[in-house]
């Protein structure tokens, strides 16, 4: 079952009453784990853009949906290569500012998968 995400404010998030000061991900499983975001930093020099690495990274076999908190001022994009990529595992993403993408994360059915950025 999917954690609740209680709430979000610049610099942290709330899941299941825990709060996390740095950008998590969250699994098929539930598993709450810290964002390995230097997959992005490494090729793009900020983790403002999701590179093909760690779009492979937040990929699961059966997941259909990925939502990702592009942050509070809706900054995170995903790269051309990462688009491609969910694209041909036929995974629908969901960009959305992270208080947004948090509501939808609490309404979600079905194999979803969270990326949520907690500051910018």
């Amino acid at each position: 079952m999917s954690p609740t995400i209680d709430k979000t404010e610049f610099g942290s998030i709330t899941i299941e009453g825990r709060e996390y000061d740095y950008d998590v991900l969250i699994r098929l499983s539930g598993e709450i784990r810290k964002r390995k975001k230097k997959l992005s930093k490494a090729v793009y020099g900020t983790s403002h853009i999701i590179s093909i690495d760690e779009a492979k990274f937040i990929h699961e076999e059966k997941v259909e949906t990925i939502i990702i908190g592009s942050g509070q001022d809706d900054t995170v994009r995903l790269s051309d290569e990462a688009k491609e990529y969910f694209h041909k595992k036929k995974c629908k993403v969901r960009l959305l500012p992270t208080p947004e993408a948090i509501e939808r994360w609490n309404k979600a059915k079905g194999h979803t998968v969270g990326l949520f950025h907690v500051t910018c």
